[in-house]
């Protein structure tokens, strides 16, 4: 039986579900993501595993954990999803000459050419958005969230820890 909650005397700064900033950004995430999602999924390829190579792509090669960093993908989970894109020949693994420990990760020459065959579509979905928000906008969205993202990796990592 669920009932009704008992009033408190306690001021609250949860906002209503709808103002709700991890509903917004969850929600916003979603809708920015259905848009490239059909160009990754119609190569066979999972959400993750288009961040892996994304990032790839731009970095070269990673560690697995500053690569789980970048992807925000769980170190468990990548090392779950690296083997499978290793075995399609989309990346390469090699241990880490300094640290045996260590793997590092790059683009085989089959990822980088699916990379390849992926960007003139995802220029077109970039363009859509832009049109849709606008230039200006879009710019000014990258700012805040690198703005919020610095300064909660800042605060926030010291005062939870």
């Amino acid at each position: 039986m669920v009932t009704a909650p008992t009033e408190t005397s306690h001021q609250t700064l949860m906002q209503p579900f709808t103002r709700s900033l991890p509903s917004k950004l969850l929600r916003l995430r979603e809708m920015v993501i259905q848009r490239f999602r059909p160009l990754v999924h119609m190569r066979q390829l999972t959400d993750q595993q288009w961040r892996i190579i994304r990032a790839l792509a731009e970095f070269k090669e990673a560690e697995i954990l500053v690569l789980s960093e970048w992807c925000t993908i769980h170190p468990a989970s990548l090392s779950r999803i690296l083997p499978k894109m290793e075995a399609a020949g989309l990346v390469t693994r090699r241990t880490n000459v300094a640290d045996k420990r260590r793997v590092i990760v790059a683009l085989s020459e089959k990822g980088w050419a699916l990379y390849e065959s992926i960007l003139p579509d995802s220029d077109v979905v970039y363009q859509s958005l832009i049109e849709d928000i606008g230039q200006d906008r879009l710019d000014e969205l990258n700012r805040v969230i690198d703005e919020v993202i610095d300064a909660l990796s800042t605060s926030g990592s010291s005062r939870h820890s």
